[in-house]
């Protein structure tokens, strides 16, 4: 690992405690809803974000990096307080849950600022989050001051 940019992150999450880890690299990951998309003929519902690197804030580093998020097996997707006809609207995604319903089969849902949220009905748990490339300089460390 450099003193410019810590290495890429590749994740894989299986399970709800692999889904937790993630969403915590994830956490205040900016995005629009162009960033988003649906395949359902694949069963895979992936979005681009810009992630804040929490890593690199420990050690004094506020950055953030372009990183992908997939999702496979995913059977149907809804979506609440998301105009997704206003593509250039910045999503805060504040964290990713999972309920499990009929084992291994249950819900990922993200949260977004402002109440908006976006379910995925899943067969299972299969995620993999990875850093694209570029990394830059961010304007400020997000805060959560009703936490």
């Amino acid at each position: 690992m450099s003193d410019d940019a810590a290495e890429p992150l590749k994740l894989v999450a299986l399970d709800a405690d692999d889904l937790a880890i993630v969403s915590a690299h994830l956490q205040d990951a900016v995005l629009k809803a162009a960033d988003i998309a649906y395949l359902p003929a694949e069963k895979r519902f992936a979005l681009a974000v810009r992630r804040f690197d929490w890593e690199g804030a420990v050690h004094g580093k506020r950055r953030r990096r372009l990183s992908a998020l997939h999702f496979d097996r995913v059977l149907g997707v809804r979506s609440a307080r998301l105009d997704k006809n206003d593509a250039g609207k910045v999503l805060n995604l504040l964290a990713i849950t999972f309920e499990q319903s009929d084992e291994p089969a249950g819900d990922v849902t993200l949260h977004f600022s402002e109440g908006a949220a976006i379910r995925l009905s899943v067969e299972c748990v299969e995620a993999q989050m990875k850093d694209l490339g570029p990394v830059w300089e961010a304007v400020a460390t997000p805060g959560h001051p009703d936490a």
